[in-house]
């Protein structure tokens, strides 16, 4: 079954049907020009039945090399557990993996579930909120803190993102109309960017160590999900963090994508007051809207 509220979204804007996908094909080695495929996406509720491997993979991928760290089955079950909260974007109906999804959490009334524990405990390590908000991920804070979790394959467009985006907030209107515990103080937003590394397969190369020198000197983030530096406009607290767990020897240079540099991930979280959240996910829809 598709989604029940994609016929319209709150600001009476169409959901979009058709995008158009990159399909890589070597350009910058070989010339060929990218080819274009016109693909139709569409948004589901999370099914139990069908999304449990995709989504899996999907939080795998979010949590990158730390994904270890977590009873991801454990997780996934959780999300499933909310079908009227969240979204998963597909291409070949409902029976099919996610491309995409994107969720919410509330971390004090899942508190005592140990996925959450990790989960909660792990992110109170890696974020530096400013110290006049206190400790807002204890488990006996009142903040209540709303943890967005979402993720995409690469090469899916940017633009699947604001449906879901608006999508989540009508859901949450609808669950506070029935009395849900979805009356949130912050939104926490759980991404990725990465950074540019020397790459380990070229240090006899003198040109190479005087550019990676260079880029060492001025390192500059660069984001997976574009959508987060128009986040970042409406956000109280935003900030990188180093995975915990080591990558392995080569791990950056498996990344190149056909760039001299390697490519190092690491976490970013972007913390949202609760009143700037609806300007926040406005100004994402106009940031990708399609042309």
């Amino acid at each position: 079954m598709a989604k029940r509220k994609q016929s319209d979204h709150a600001d009476g804007t169409d959901k979009p049907t058709i995008r158009e996908v990159d399909e890589e094909m070597d350009s910058s080695d070989s010339g060929e020009d990218t080819d274009m495929l016109n693909v139709d996406f569409e948004w589901f509720d999370p099914q139990p039945e069908h999304d449990f491997q995709g989504l899996k993979t999907l939080l795998r991928q979010s949590f990158d090399v730390d994904a270890q760290l977590f009873d991801l089955s454990t997780l996934t079950d959780l999300i499933l557990s909310q079908p009227l909260l969240g979204s998963t974007v597909k291409v070949d109906g409902n029976e099919t993996d996610p491309y995409a999804f994107l969720t919410i959490l509330n971390l004090r009334e899942h508190r005592d579930k140990t996925a959450v524990k990790a989960l909660t405990t792990y992110l109170n390590q890696k974020a530096n909120f400013p110290s006049a908000l206190g400790n807002i991920l204890h488990p006996d804070a009142p903040a209540q803190v709303g943890l967005i979790l979402t993720e995409r394959l690469i090469n899916i467009p940017s633009e699947v993102v604001p449906p879901m985006y608006q999508m989540l907030q009508e859901e949450i209107a609808w669950a506070l109309q029935d009395k849900e515990p979805y009356s949130f103080s912050y939104y926490l937003i759980l991404s990725k960017t990465y950074v540019e590394v020397a790459s380990s397969l070229d240090q006899e190369d003198d040109r190479l160590k005087k550019k990676s020198k260079k880029a060492k000197d001025s390192v500059e983030t660069f984001y997976f999900h574009p959508e987060d530096e128009i986040l970042h406009q409406h956000a109280l607290w935003h900030g990188d963090f180093s995975y915990t767990k080591e990558e392995g020897e080569g791990h950056s240079d498996s990344k190149r994508t056909f760039q001299e540099m390697g490519v190092k991930p690491q976490g970013h979280m972007i913390l949202i007051e609760a009143a700037k959240f609806e300007p926040a996910v406005k100004a994402v829809a106009d940031f990708l809207r399609p042309a």
